[in-house]
Formats: structure tokens, C-alpha cells, sequence
């Protein structure tokens, strides 16, 4: 390292611990702006007060009060290994993905102190700022690994095509096929919102009949996302 960077780094371990990390942030920023990888939100991970990033109000994903724990735990001794995916939204950030991690960084007392209030953090897509495409990349995040409550993933649908999204587009956006865009509308009473699909096919299925279609986790309403 150059006598110069290390008279840099110098100066800045010097500084109060909230001008460090505002410091720290703004060469990452930098970093990230030359990185050939720019285009990868990972690639810039930026520590920010928990206070300014807050939960969405759409997540259909569920995490049980025992794997809630497990995740505490698992953070307060590896701690972060995965940062919260966020947009910015009115002078904060809204979380896409890492609801819960978000949590314990605010609820957990000792994981709160350890990393000073502060979150890891990137921001995706910050030009795309709609609520439909914020809603169909935390769906994205979410569908790989989680269970999505029915009557949540039903709502999101419904609300999508109330903001003119077609049903190829929805189940492209959120990894589902059109029966199972239907059946969801079904559970809301509101499959007559997608008269003007092109998927007439589907009106001749039951929902009754096909109810097993969808793999029930219980009796609470959760599901699982089959993948």
C-alpha cells in the first residue's frame, strides 16, 4: 500500500465513528462507480442508520417465531453475511429483501450495539421506482427460498392488475403461471378482474378441484412456494 493511503487511512480512523462511516460509505460510493461490476448492487454495500431504512408494507413472506430465532442467532455469531436490499424511497429506504434481518438488527439489543445502529445495506434498481416493479422484486427475492401467506400473495396480485399489469406480465414478474394467477384471484373473489386474459382455459378449472395444487404449509394460511 502506498504511503499515501496509509496516511489516508490514518485520517480516517481518526474521525468520530459517524463521520468514519459516512466517510467509509462515500469511498465505497466512489469504488463502485469505476468497479466493472457496477452494475451489480451487490458489488457496493453501504453501512446505513437502521432508523432510515423501514419495512415495506406488502411482504407476503412468513418466518415462524422459531426460525425468527434461529436467525437471530445465526447473525449475533456469524453475523451479517448477507446485506438488506433496499430502495430509496421519500428520504429513507424501503427494505425489497431481508424483512427479518432488518429486525433483528433493530430488535436485537445485542446485535443493535454491536453494529451501532447501523444496517448493511444496497440499494437495487434505484431507477425503477413504481410500487408494482418494488412489489414483483421482493416476490423475485422472496419465491426462491420462503412461504408466502395465500391470502397476501392474492392481494399483491390483485393490486397489480388494479395498476394495469396483464397477466403475462405479473406471472413473469412474479414467477408464477396464469392458473395459479387465477386461483389466487379466486381466494379474493375477484377473478373477474382478469376477464381480459387470454386464458379462457382456466375458467373451466375448479378451484375446489384443483385446490391441491397448492401445497399448504398449515392451517394458518401460509404456502409453500413449491421451489
Amino acid at each position: 500500500m502506498s504511503r499515501y493511503w496509509k496516511n489516508k487511512f490514518k485520517r480516517l480512523a481518526k474521525l468520530p465513528i459517524k463521520k468514519r462511516i459516512a466517510e467509509i460509505n462515500t469511498i465505497r460510493k466512489a469504488l463502485h462507480e469505476i468497479s466493472p461490476f457496477k452494475s451489480e448492487p451487490v458489488d457496493c454495500v453501504l453501512w446505513i442508520e437502521s432508523e432510515k431504512i423501514k419495512a415495506n408494507d406488502y411482504n407476503p413472506n412468513t418466518v415462524a417465531p422459531p426460525e425468527m430465532k434461529l436467525l437471530e442467532h445465526s447473525i449475533l455469531e456469524d453475523g451479517y453475511t448477507q446485506p438488506i436490499v433496499a430502495w430509496k424511497n421519500n428520504g429513507h429506504y424501503e427494505v425489497v429483501d431481508g424483512f427479518h434481518r432488518n429486525r433483528v438488527g433493530k430488535e436485537c439489543e445485542s446485535v443493535r450495539g454491536r453494529v451501532l445502529g447501523y444496517l448493511p445495506m444496497t440499494i437495487v434498481n434505484d431507477t425503477r421506482l413504481d410500487r408494482g416493479d418494488r412489489i414483483a422484486a421482493t416476490i423475485r427475492h422472496n419465491r426462491a427460498r420462503g412461504k408466502h401467506r395465500v391470502d397476501a400473495m392474492a392481494d399483491i396480485v390483485v393490486e397489480l392488475k388494479r395498476r394495469n399489469w396483464s397477466v403475462p406480465k405479473i406471472a413473469k414478474n412474479l414467477g408464477m403461471d396464469e392458473d395459479e394467477i387465477l386461483r389466487l384471484c379466486q381466494v379474493t373473489g375477484m377473478a373477474e378482474a382478469f376477464s381480459d386474459a387470454d386464458f379462457s382455459k382456466s375458467w373451466d378449472i375448479g378451484f375446489e378441484e384443483n385446490i391441491e395444487k397448492i401445497k399448504f404449509e398449515d392451517a394458518n394460511g401460509e404456502i409453500d412456494s413449491g421451489e
